[in-house]
C-alpha cells in the first residue's frame, strides 16, 4: 500500500508542487488526521518544510473568494429580501475547467474524496450558520443561498414554496375551484373581463389565497384539489381534500388558525375552509391519487322527459361498470378514450312523476351528469337507458369525497 508520504509526493509532481493546502488537505483526507481540509493540508506543509504556493492549479485559488466580502454580499441579499427562515442550504457554481482537473486528480491517483463544490459549500454554510444562528438543512430547507464563484462572485437567493392542506366547502353555485382565464382574452384583460382577466369575478382558490399571499408575503398560489367539482356544483358534506403551495413566502410563521377563522369570516356563506395545516411537498401528489377503496358520494335533482316507471327506480341499484367514453363537454381537454369506472349503490327519492333526487356512490372520477344522461350513448350503461326515458341532471351536489 502506498504510504502517506510518497503519494503527497505524486501529488506534488502532478502539480507542479502547485496545490493550495484546502486541494491538498481534501485530497488526503482519507488518510490525514485534522478538523479540516485546511489543518490537513497546513500540516502535511509543516512536515514536509515546505511553503504554500502562491497559486493552485488545482482551485485556481477559488477559495480565496470565500472572503468577507462574499458574505456581506450574502447577508446583504438576506437583509434586502427581508425573508424569515430557519433552515438553509448552499448551493454553488464553478468553472467547469475546475471540476474537471479536482475530479481527474482525484481519478488518476483513485482517490475516494468529496468533490471540490462539497467543500465550497461546507465552507460558506458553516460560515453562515454561525454568524445567523440558522441551521443546514439538506433535505427541507427554507432557503437555498446559490453563490456563483466563476467570476465575480454573485448571489442568489431562492425561496422554497410553503405548503398548506386542508378541506374546503363551496356553498353556492356559480363559483368555480381556481382562477378561469376570460375566454376573450385568455387572461390578459379586456372590455369583456372589465379588463381583470377571469372569467368569473372570483374562485374557491383565490378567496382562500389571497390573505395567505398577503400573510407570507408570498409572489404567488398554486391550488393543488383532490378532483374537482364543476362551477354550478355544490362542494358539501366533510369538504374535498385540497393543497395549497405558496411560492417565495418571505414569512413562513403564520397563524393557520387565526388565519383559517378570518378566511372563513370573510367567505362567509360562499366557502368554507378548515384543518388548515403546514404540510410537504409530497402532499400535492397524495391527495391527487385515489385508493381503490377511495369514493365520492354525490346527490342529484334528475328531470325525465316523460313520467318514468317509479318501479325501475330499484333497477338503479344494480349499476356496476361503467363504461364512460370522455364526456364531449371537456373533450377539448382531457384525452377521447374509455374508462371503466364503477357506482357502489344508489337510492332515490321520488319528488313527482319526472322529477326524483338520486344519491350516489361512486368510484372517484366518473362524470355523474353523464351517467344521469347518457352524453349520447358515450355513457353506458346509464339512468336515462335503465329507466327508458331521456333524463338529465338538473343539480349537483358532492356530498362526500373519502380521504385518499
Amino acid at each position: 500500500m502506498i504510504s502517506m508520504y510518497d503519494l503527497v509526493k505524486k501529488i506534488l509532481k502532478e502539480t507542479n508542487g502547485q496545490i493550495c493546502k484546502h486541494c491538498l488537505g481534501r485530497k488526503l483526507s482519507h488518510i490525514v488526521e485534522g478538523r479540516d481540509n485546511i489543518n490537513r493540508g497546513e500540516k502535511i506543509f509543516e512536515d514536509l518544510e515546505i511553503p504554500e504556493p502562491e497559486n493552485c492549479v488545482v482551485c485556481g485559488n477559488i477559495f480565496d473568494k470565500i472572503n468577507d466580502d462574499l458574505f456581506k454580499k450574502i447577508y446583504d441579499k438576506i437583509d434586502f429580501l427581508n425573508v424569515e427562515f430557519d433552515t438553509f442550504l448552499v448551493g454553488s457554481r464553478i468553472d467547469k475547467q475546475i471540476k474537471t482537473w479536482d475530479d481527474e486528480l482525484s481519478e488518476k491517483f483513485d482517490l475516494d474524496v468529496e468533490p471540490i463544490k462539497k467543500e465550497l459549500n461546507r465552507i460558506i454554510g458553516r460560515e453562515i450558520e454561525n454568524t445567523l444562528e440558522k441551521e443546514v438543512e439538506f433535505e427541507k430547507q427554507d432557503i437555498v443561498i446559490n453563490v456563483d464563484l466563476r467570476k465575480e462572485p454573485k448571489v442568489r437567493i431562492e425561496i422554497n414554496p410553503l405548503f398548506i392542506e386542508g378541506k374546503y366547502n363551496k356553498l353556492v353555485r356559480g363559483i368555480p375551484q381556481t382562477k378561469w382565464p376570460c375566454g376573450k382574452c385568455k387572461g390578459k384583460g379586456c372590455e369583456e373581463c372589465n379588463f381583470t382577466g377571469k372569467q368569473y369575478r372570483e374562485s374557491v382558490e383565490e378567496l382562500l389565497s389571497e390573505p395567505i399571499l398577503e400573510a407570507t408575503n408570498g409572489w404567488q398560489a398554486k391550488f393543488h384539489g383532490a378532483g374537482r367539482e364543476d362551477i354550478d356544483v355544490l362542494m358539501l358534506g366533510s369538504g374535498r381534500p385540497f393543497v395549497l403551495e405558496i411560492k417565495e413566502p418571505k414569512i413562513r410563521k403564520i397563524n393557520l388558525d387565526a388565519l383559517e377563522e378570518k378566511i372563513n369570516k370573510m367567505t362567509e356563506g360562499k366557502t368554507s375552509y378548515h384543518n388548515l395545516k403546514f404540510c410537504e411537498r409530497n402532499r400535492k401528489a397524495e391527495i391527487k391519487v385515489s385508493s381503490s377503496d377511495a369514493y365520492k358520494i354525490y346527490k342529484a335533482l334528475v328531470k325525465c322527459d316523460k313520467p318514468y316507471d317509479k318501479d325501475k327506480l330499484a333497477s338503479l341499484n344494480n349499476l356496476d361498470e361503467i363504461h364512460q367514453q370522455t364526456p364531449l363537454r371537456v373533450l377539448h381537454r382531457r384525452a377521447d378514450k374509455v374508462r371503466i369506472k364503477h357506482v357502489h349503490n344508489v337510492s332515490c327519492e321520488i319528488i313527482d312523476d319526472t322529477t326524483f333526487e338520486m344519491t350516489v356512490k361512486t368510484e372517484g372520477g366518473l362524470y355523474i351528469k353523464e351517467l344521469i344522461s347518457g352524453d349520447e350513448d358515450r355513457t353506458k350503461p346509464n339512468v336515462g337507458e335503465v329507466l327508458g326515458v331521456k333524463s338529465i341532471c338538473e343539480q349537483l351536489d358532492v356530498v362526500e369525497v373519502s380521504e385518499k
